[in-house]
C-alpha cells in the first residue's frame, strides 16, 4: 500500500484528485490517499506537515498546494514566497529524509514568452513576476535538496468545474454582459484539472528509473489558443451569446506582467509515460457539461 498525502486538496487541482478517487472513476488499488487542506494540514507549518507525515507512514507528496493570485503577488511577496518557496522546500526536504516521492505542480509562467515554438524542459527559464518567480525559486529548492523519486510538473491556464477560473469567471460575466473584451495576443493552452489529476495517478502507478532523483516534465492540453478564443469557445460550446473584443495585451495592463507565449511541449511526458493527451476544447466541453448540468441542478 502507498500511502499519498495530497496537500491543496481544495484547489482546482487537489479536488479533481479527490473526485476521481472517492467516486472510483481510476484504479488506484494500492493507493491511500490522505487529502488535505489549510484547515487540516497548513503546508507554512513545517513541523506539523513532518508530524503527519510520519504519523500517518507517507510514501509520496503530491503538492497541489500554491499561491497562485498572479496580480495579487506582487503586494504579498511574503506570503506567496511562503506558500511557493519556502513550504516546497520543508516538503523536499520531509520527502528527502525519509524516502518519500514528490510530485510537485509549477507553471507555465516560469519562461518569459519569448519563444517562437512549444517550450521544452530544458529551456531557459525567466520569470516576470512575483509569482512565476516564486514558483521558479519552489522549483530551485527542491532541485538544491534533491529528494529521490521527484517529479516537477509544468502546466498551464489551469480550470475546472471545481474553485474559481477563467471559465466560471466568463460563465458569469456573460450573464452581466453583453460584452466583454479579451486578450488576443497572449498564447497558450487551457488545461482540464481533471486531465492532469489522471496524468498524476499515470505516472504514479508507472515508475520510472531515471539517472536523474529530479525529472521536469509539461503537462497540459493538447493545441493553444488565445484569452480571446479561449473565451469565445466557451460561449460557443455553451450555447451563449456575447460579443467578444479582441484587444491586445497594452490595452488591458496588469499589475503583473505574463508571457505572449508559452505552448509547452509534452513530448517527454507522452514518450516516458506512453501518455495520451485530450485536445482543450474536448476536455472543456466535457467540464462544461459538468459546470451547466450543476448549475441546472440547482
Amino acid at each position: 500500500m502507498i500511502n499519498i498525502l495530497v496537500t491543496g486538496s481544495r484547489g482546482q487541482l487537489g479536488s479533481e484528485l479527490q473526485y476521481l478517487v472517492e467516486n472510483q472513476l481510476l484504479d488506484t488499488s494500492g493507493m491511500k490517499f490522505f487529502f488535505t487542506d489549510k484547515s487540516s494540514l497548513d503546508v507554512t507549518d513545517h513541523a506539523a506537515v513532518e508530524v503527519f507525515a510520519r504519523s500517518h507512514d507517507i510514501n509520496m507528496i503530491i503538492n497541489c498546494a500554491a499561491y497562485t493570485a498572479v496580480d495579487k503577488a506582487e503586494e504579498n511577496l511574503e506570503l506567496a514566497d511562503a506558500l511557493n518557496r519556502e513550504a516546497v522546500k520543508h516538503l523536499a526536504r520531509i520527502a528527502k529524509k525519509y524516502k518519500m516521492g514528490l510530485v510537485h505542480i509549477s507553471t507555465d509562467y516560469v519562461y518569459d514568452g519569448t519563444s517562437y515554438r512549444p517550450y521544452m524542459e530544458d529551456d531557459p527559464s525567466n520569470p516576470q513576476g512575483i509569482y512565476s518567480k516564486t514558483k521558479l525559486a519552489g522549483e530551485h529548492e527542491i532541485k538544491q535538496i534533491n529528494p529521490d523519486n521527484t517529479i516537477i510538473i509544468r502546466t498551464s491556464w489551469v480550470y475546472s468545474s471545481f474553485g474559481s477560473n477563467f471559465v466560471k469567471t466568463m460563465l458569469k460575466l456573460c450573464n452581466e454582459r453583453d460584452e466583454l473584451d479579451l486578450i488576443s495576443d497572449q498564447v497558450g493552452t487551457p488545461t482540464y484539472a481533471r486531465d492532469l489529476a489522471k496524468a498524476i495517478i499515470h505516472i504514479i502507478q508507472h515508475p520510472k528509473k531515471t539517472q536523474s532523483n529530479i525529472e521536469i516534465y509539461h503537462f497540459s492540453n493538447e493545441g493553444g489558443c488565445s484569452w480571446y478564443d479561449f473565451a469565445k469557445t466557451i460561449f460557443e460550446l455553451s450555447n451563449l451569446e456575447c460579443k467578444v473584443n479582441p484587444i491586445d495585451t497594452n490595452e488591458y495592463p496588469t499589475p503583473a506582467k505574463r508571457p505572449y507565449y508559452s505552448l509547452l511541449s509534452k513530448s517527454k511526458i507522452k514518450n516516458d509515460y506512453k501518455m495520451e493527451i485530450p485536445y482543450w476544447r474536448d476536455s472543456l466541453k466535457e467540464c462544461l457539461q459538468i459546470i451547466l448540468n450543476e448549475k441546472a441542478e440547482k
